[in-house]
């Protein structure tokens, strides 16, 4: 038997697995009281709200996919929102901007992630609002022990939240200080935002009533008058070095809904993965499993230099069209069918050289390859970049270098076989103030856009900004069903197809696949402010051994070697055909948890 760090949790009544252990605590009580998926799934988002709040809020964003028992593929919940219909060139340009600020309020796009979970409970709950909600108001109003992450994130801001963002220093700051790691903190203004929400909400009769009378109160009633109201007048510090006023307004937040969609797939290896549209970077996995089926891959040893050497190849080219082709579908063409075929992989799979490339490669594409060209422009012009000001980017896997985090991942399987895989982010306390009288912060995903004409992922109102954030779902030849994910920016379907390929390939359950070493490139243009390009690069964890490392340095890979159990933060859930469950979560940062019975 093979160590792990700690065992694949295994039931058949219900599991749960998140980056927290409250939340997967929390979603755990929720099957206990007969509630699906769906439900647990909602029950943890609030809580991590609370709990992880350095990493996402109620104002951020979020992709869910959904499995129900008996259906034959998932669907995909959008609750990725667009840019506000103020939010044009020509308004950032005339502020004298030549990209979109990484934090602040012109980074910010209609909140999408509420609006998803209300819809993932109207159409598949089974449990009342305020048993969903009534976690994250218990947390928020009595406190929960402060992560070191979160806490030395506040405090490295504390001057900056005292003269600029005095709403957040309020906020997260209480008695003018920053908390201690592992101290009480609480929010108790949110907690009331909440119980306003419930008690406006109750007032209709029926659980799907309630929550779309909730989803009203969010998008068109109090939340929404307050951040309208707010942001005709506030002028915030932002990454830009300089004040700006905002652009969402109440209109834009009162006529968007989350959407249910059909997810992209492919099939390898008998196995079938599903992942979101071409508004995400979800795709991108596809691609590399393309790139990677004929490769060779299945005989590599997956701790071994040329399994590194291949999938980092792989990623590099996937990501580099992922720069040039991905958007918003419905607002541009995007040439899917061709960057999923395999026979455009098997043109681009003899790029797959036995050295590392330096050099950033999408596809040509007919049609496309201005597209292409603008990419390889852009990277190039990007690749000195230095500094994106206070509050920018995300906060990826930033703990490698300043102890803080990324975002959030839940992966929920309940006694029925409904499964969820959710990726909730934005709303982060150290890239926008938080909003007078709500206790939360708006998003900053706004900073996805260029602000260059004729891009699938130009600014423009109505449009989705080319999110990071990408939750999966697959199916092994044995009919097993598998839910899993990871937060980490431009690293979560890097580690993903490290994940999957373990479970492909390498037959290790969850846990192991999970503990074995993992690695990631920032080869290809970053997604956060300031976007940086390091050709070349690849991080690794040290446990693949100096024989490896060596082996890598020599191909001409820019290596980088992290500090021990310091990589990705993956979690996963499954469902074998007999009914068995299973779930993992990563050690790394030792706070996320599986649960289950």
């Amino acid at each position: 038997m093979q160590f792990t760090t700690r065992p694949e949790i295994k039931g058949t009544f219900g599991v749960v697995a998140s980056t927290h252990w409250i939340a997967s605590a929390v979603g755990m009580k929720i099957l206990e009281a007969g509630g699906s998926a769906a439900d647990a799934a909602a029950a943890m988002g609030f809580a991590l709200h609370v709990v992880e709040p350095h990493l996402n809020g109620p104002l951020g964003d979020m992709p869910l996919l959904w499995r129900g028992s008996g259906d034959d593929t998932p669907q995909v919940l959008c609750g990725q929102a667009p840019a506000p219909a103020g939010a044009t060139i020509a308004h950032y340009r005339a502020e004298g901007l030549d990209s979109v600020p990484g934090s602040g309020l012109l980074a910010t796009v209609i909140p999408g992630a509420f609006g998803a979970w209300m819809a993932l409970l109207r159409d598949h709950g089974r449990l009342p609002l305020r048993a969903i909600l009534e976690p994250a108001i218990y947390y928020a109003r009595n406190g929960h022990p402060v992560l070191p992450r979160v806490a030395a994130t506040i405090d490295g801001l504390s001057d900056f939240f005292r003269d600029e963002w005095p709403t957040s220093a309020a906020t997260w700051m209480p008695g003018d200080r920053a908390p201690k790691a592992w101290s009480l903190m609480r929010n108790p203004e949110l907690a009331d935002t909440w119980e306003r929400l419930l008690s406006e909400a109750e007032a209709a009769t029926g659980r799907a009533a309630q929550i779309e009378a909730a989803r009203h109160v969010f998008y068109e009633g109090f939340i929404a008058e307050a951040i309208d109201t707010w942001m005709r007048e506030a002028c915030v510090m932002d990454a830009s070095g300089a004040r700006h006023k905002g652009v969402l307004t109440g209109q834009d937040m009162a006529g968007w809904h989350a959407t249910w969609e059909t997810p992209l797939s492919v099939d390898y290896e008998g196995w079938t993965v599903w992942k979101a549209g071409m508004w995400s970077q979800g795709p991108s996995l596809l691609q590399a499993l393309r790139l990677l089926d004929g490769s060779g891959i299945a005989d590599m040893d997956s701790r071994g230099a040329d399994f590194v050497h291949t999938v980092t190849e792989a990623m590099k080219l996937a990501f580099a069209d992922r720069e040039a082709y991905y958007g918003d579908p419905l607002h541009n063409a995007v040439p899917t069918d061709t960057l999923l075929s395999r026979a455009y992989a098997d043109t681009r799979r003899a790029l797959l050289g036995p050295n590392a490339s330096l050099d950033q490669r999408p596809g040509r594409i007919d049609g496309f390859a201005h597209q292409a060209d603008a990419a390889i422009a852009r990277a190039r012009a990007s690749q000195e970049a230095s500094g994106g000001g206070v509050g920018a980017g995300e906060p990826t896997m930033a703990h490698l270098s300043e102890k803080r985090g990324d975002t959030v991942h839940i992966d929920v399987i309940d006694q029925w076989g409904n499964s969820v895989s959710a990726t909730p982010s934005g709303g982060w306390l150290q890239s926008s103030p938080v909003v007078p009288g709500l206790g939360m912060p708006l998003n900053s995903r706004a900073q996805m856009f260029w602000l260059d004409e004729g891009l699938p992922t130009s600014l423009a109102p109505g449009r989705r900004p080319r999110t990071t954030l990408s939750p999966s779902m697959a199916q092994a030849p044995d009919g097993t069903r598998h839910a899993f994910g990871t937060p980490g920016g431009d690293q979560q379907d890097q580690w993903q197809l490290m994940l999957f390929l373990r479970f492909v390939h390498s037959g290790l359950n969850l846990q192991e696949a999970i503990d074995a070493p993992l690695f990631n490139t920032a080869h290809f243009q970053g997604s956060f402010d300031p976007r940086p390009v390091r050709p070349g690069h690849l991080m690794v964890e040290p446990a693949f051994g100096e024989a490896v490392i060596a082996d890598l340095r020599a191909r001409g890979h820019d290596l980088e070697v992290a500090e021990p159990w310091t990589v990705g933060r993956l979690t996963a859930a499954c469902r074998t055909p007999d009914g068995m469950l299973k779930a993992a979560a990563t050690p790394r940062l030792m706070q996320a948890y599986a649960v289950g019975r």
